[in-house]
């Protein structure tokens, strides 16, 4: 990643680290990135977190857990001011109380956890104190595809934007987009208003590949789809233009939309890099892969290249006690598909190998060396539990849960409050079928479910939400840092 910014922006990002591990000189602290792409359940895994250490959550795979030296987990102020504090009671409210799920991640908020321990070593128990700030930093993946346009011209851009709109399902998607973009002249006069209506149905193609029926991954620029305060700036009233001349003539179409994209990327893509990303030491990429799989194999292959791109974007590496003092890296990162809890066990294996093997096309294509990667299968929240149904002679695994108000089974239209089981379907032996056209879609069931009512223990207190390998992930993400 190196190679997109400038040695004064290294050493910017340096002097950024060098304050970081300051101000951690009493209390250590790391910085835990949290991303995905659309509906992979960002929100609802930090919040099961937090809830599962504050609560004393069933946790049996977190050593520090198992071996009882945890003692207290708490929130904190975080450390960051101008950065949006991630709604955790809130988020609980809507879980707990409503059993809602919450709302997706619309930008970057943070969190402060603040965890009490007993050191399992003489050295730990030295240099700790006993005490491990976790910064958490939730942040949208689609800003995190952003991160390549730094290396990329907007010639470059534009060829390889051009080029993906025109394959498969986006050529229809982008047909608008692409007729208007042909027939604009790059060399004429700037022209604001057609510099807003190639924006627009620009915006409105890459918004499309969001549809529920597509799950299509690739779509950067991401603030054109999550604007936030910027919407209707110049900064995001561009697109790729094909066939410009070599040079933008002064005062062109072609001048505009290269001044505003590079504006992009100095006003919006670089601070999100040097103020978030490289100051991260942990990172896990949460993935809806059954979604993408139900949409079929294209979606499956634009996850691929997706992850291929998220991954380049990380500083990976395992760092030394001296460069680490000005150099941060990345040395864990967790790549976990979510909604395991919509999977019969006996299919969770198959599961983690299908992520397993788009996470290793992903390495293969992004070259990731120097960091520990790991995959998952997990639900961060369990909204169900597994029965067995007889039918027949035979007996069916299944999972019972109560379907969101509106899901449609067999022509039934829930309501929100009726319990079902269904039948989940099988997941292919061999990972390669799900980039091949199959009948995977009819094979399996993808029915939301409202998060769970929580149980109460034997002394009558509420129980932490339930969770699946929540615990190994977080063994995974953190657990060596209580040594």
């Amino acid at each position: 990643m190196s190679r997109l910014v400038s040695l004064g922006d290294e050493a910017l990002i340096a002097l950024d680290t060098i304050a970081d591990r300051a101000s951690g000189l009493l209390v250590p602290n790391m910085r835990l990135g949290v991303t995905g792409l659309s509906r992979a359940g960002k929100t609802v895994f930090i919040t099961a977190l937090v809830h599962n250490l504050i609560h004393g959550g069933r946790l049996p795979l977190f050593e520090p857990v198992h071996s009882k030296r945890l003692a207290r987990a708490y929130l904190e102020p975080q450390p960051d001011d101008g950065v949006p504090r991630f709604g955790y009671e809130s988020h609980v409210r809507d879980l707990v109380e409503k059993r809602d799920w919450p709302d997706s991640t619309r930008a970057i908020s943070e969190l402060r956890l603040t965890v009490e321990y007993e050191a399992a070593s003489g050295w730990g128990r030295l240099l700790s104190g006993g005490k491990l700030h976790i910064d958490i930093v939730d942040y949208p993946g689609e800003w995190l595809l952003d991160l390549p346009l730094l290396g990329k011209s907007y010639r470059e851009f534009s060829d390889d934007a051009l080029e993906l709109a025109r394959t498969g399902s986006r050529a229809g998607l982008a047909a608008e987009y692409l007729e208007l973009a042909g027939s604009v002249d790059p060399d004429a006069d700037a022209d604001e208003p057609l510099a807003e209506r190639l924006a627009d149905t620009y915006k409105a193609y890459l918004q499309a590949c969001r549809n529920e029926s597509l799950a299509l991954s690739t779509l950067p620029p991401g603030r054109f789809l999550m604007p936030g305060d910027l919407d209707g700036s110049p900064a995001l009233t561009f697109a790729p233009l094909p066939a410009e001349p070599d040079s933008a003539r002064p005062g062109s179409m072609l001048a505009m939309m290269e001044r505003r994209y590079d504006s992009y990327k100095t006003l919006v893509v670089k601070p999100f890099f040097r103020h978030h990303v490289t100051r991260l030491d942990r990172q896990i990429v949460l993935i809806d892969a059954m979604h993408a799989m139900n949409a079929g194999p294209e979606a499956v292959r634009d996850l691929e290249r997706a992850l291929a791109d998220i991954m380049l974007c990380f500083r990976p590496g395992s760092g030394s006690l001296l460069t680490g003092l000005w150099k941060r890296t990345i040395d864990r990162v967790l790549v976990a598909a979510t909604k395991a809890d919509h999977l019969h066990h006996e299919d969770h294996p198959k599961m983690e190998a299908i992520v397993r093997r788009l996470v290793q096309g992903a390495i293969d294509r992004a070259g990731v060396t120097g960091a520990q990667v790991e995959t998952l299968a997990l639900a961060a929240v369990r909204a169900t539990r597994e029965a067995t149904v007889k039918e027949g002679s035979d007996r069916l695994p299944v999972i019972v849960g109560t379907p969101v108000e509106g899901e449609r089974i067999d022509g039934v239209t829930f309501d929100g409050e009726t319990e079902t089981a269904v039948f989940p379907g099988d997941l292919p032996g061999n990972p390669e079928e799900i980039f091949r056209e199959s009948d995977l879609a009819e094979n399996h069931r993808f029915v939301r479910f409202r998060p769970p009512r929580l149980e109460t223990g034997d002394n009558g207190a509420t129980l932490s939400l339930p969770h699946i390998r929540l615990d190994k992930a977080l063994q995974f993400l953190i657990g060596d840092r209580f040594a």
